[in-house]
């Protein structure tokens, strides 16, 4: 069995400074991460912050600045991007067009209900 779950544009949310779908909630996907579809605007910067989850960015189109901590590196459609737990970072449009990537976090605690659910699915 599979499903497929189609990115709604016109209902896109408002997070981070940017626009967004979450992966969550989705009842059929029982995963040890989180994610996100993000859309950031020309001319837009995300929201500068740091969090205690571990992250990775996944460039779809077009390009922008990633800044994390203070550095910043040019990030463009096909780059990955691995950030670290406490890590200060945004993501800054400078370009004309919409840069689009999706961001997937994970912790020890969202792993160890990953497992439980699992475990109980299983038996």
């Amino acid at each position: 069995m599979f499903e497929i779950r189609k990115l709604d544009r016109d209902n896109l949310v408002q997070a981070y400074g940017l626009d967004s779908q979450r992966l969550l909630p989705w009842p059929v996907l029982n995963a040890p991460f989180e994610g996100a579809w993000c859309v950031l605007r020309p001319g837009d910067e995300s929201t500068a912050h740091a969090h205690h989850e571990y992250e990775i960015f996944i460039a779809m189109k077009g390009s922008a600045t990633l800044v994390v901590d203070g550095q910043e590196s040019p990030f463009a459609a096909g780059d990955i991007v691995h950030l670290l737990p406490g890590s200060l970072h945004k993501v800054v449009n400078r370009g004309g067009d919409d840069f689009e990537y999706y961001g997937i976090w994970w912790d020890a605690d969202m792993s160890g209900e990953f497992l439980a659910r699992h475990q109980e699915s299983t038996r």
